[in-house]
C-alpha cells in the first residue's frame, strides 16, 4: 500500500519527505490481457485477486487455474480464437497450463524472450495505472487501494487509445496474420 510518488514539493532548499505509516502484509494480484484485433476497438480484460491468507503462508499470486479461467472468460467475451503472447512467468509455463492450451484449438500461445518486459503491452497498462489513479495517494486501507485500482483499470478499459499506445510503445505491430517485431 506504499504509494508511488509522482510529484511533490517542499520549501526551497529543503528535501521533500513523504511519510507513510506502516507496511501492510496484505497483497493483491492482477492479471490482465491487452486484446487487439485489426479493425476493432482494443480491449483490456483483467481480474484482480485479494490474497486473504497472507499470514498462513498461502499462495501470494495467481494459480494456473485462475489464468485458465481468465482465458476462458476472454474467449467468451471476444467471441473468437486467441493468440496469446505471454511473458515467462513460471505459472504461464506450468505443465497443467500448457496441457490446457494444447487441449483447446481456440488458443495459441507464444512466450516472449526472457527479461523482455519492454515487449509486453500489459507493462504499459501497469505504468499508466501507477502514474494516474495511484499516484500521490496514501491508501487508508486495502479496500481503498483496490477501489482505486479498479477505478483506474475501468478508466483504461474505456480508452482504447491508451491500450493501443501500450502496443505502440513495444515497437510491435499487429498484422492480419500475427504480431511482428521491427
Amino acid at each position: 500500500m506504499t504509494p508511488p510518488t509522482s510529484r511533490t514539493w517542499a520549501k526551497r532548499g529543503a528535501t521533500p519527505v513523504i511519510r507513510v505509516r506502516g507496511r501492510s502484509q496484505r497483497r493483491f494480484s492482477i492479471a490482465a490481457l491487452c486484446c487487439y484485433k485489426p479493425g476493432e476497438r482494443s480491449r483490456l480484460i483483467y481480474r484482480p485477486k485479494r490474497h486473504t491468507d497472507h499470514k498462513s503462508g498461502g499462495r501470494k499470486s495467481f494459480a494456473w487455474t485462475e489464468y485458465r479461467d481468465l482465458l476462458i472468460a476472454a474467449h467468451q467475451q471476444l467471441g473468437g480464437p486467441i493468440v496469446l503472447i505471454w511473458d515467462n512467468l513460471n505459472v504461464h509455463k506450468d505443465r497443467r497450463m500448457r496441457a490446457f492450451i494444447d487441449a483447446h484449438d481456440w488458443i495459441t500461445a507464444y512466450h516472449l524472450p526472457p527479461y523482455a518486459p519492454d515487449l509486453n503491452p500489459v507493462e504499459g497498462i501497469w505504468s499508466s495505472l501507477r502514474r494516474t489513479s495511484q499516484a500521490n495517494t496514501a491508501f487508508t486501507d486495502p479496500d481503498h487501494l483496490i477501489g482505486r485500482i479498479r477505478h483506474g483499470l475501468r478508466h483504461i478499459q474505456y480508452r482504447s487509445d491508451i491500450i493501443d499506445g501500450c502496443l505502440t510503445a513495444t515497437g510491435l505491430t499487429l498484422t492480419t496474420s500475427r504480431l511482428q517485431a521491427h
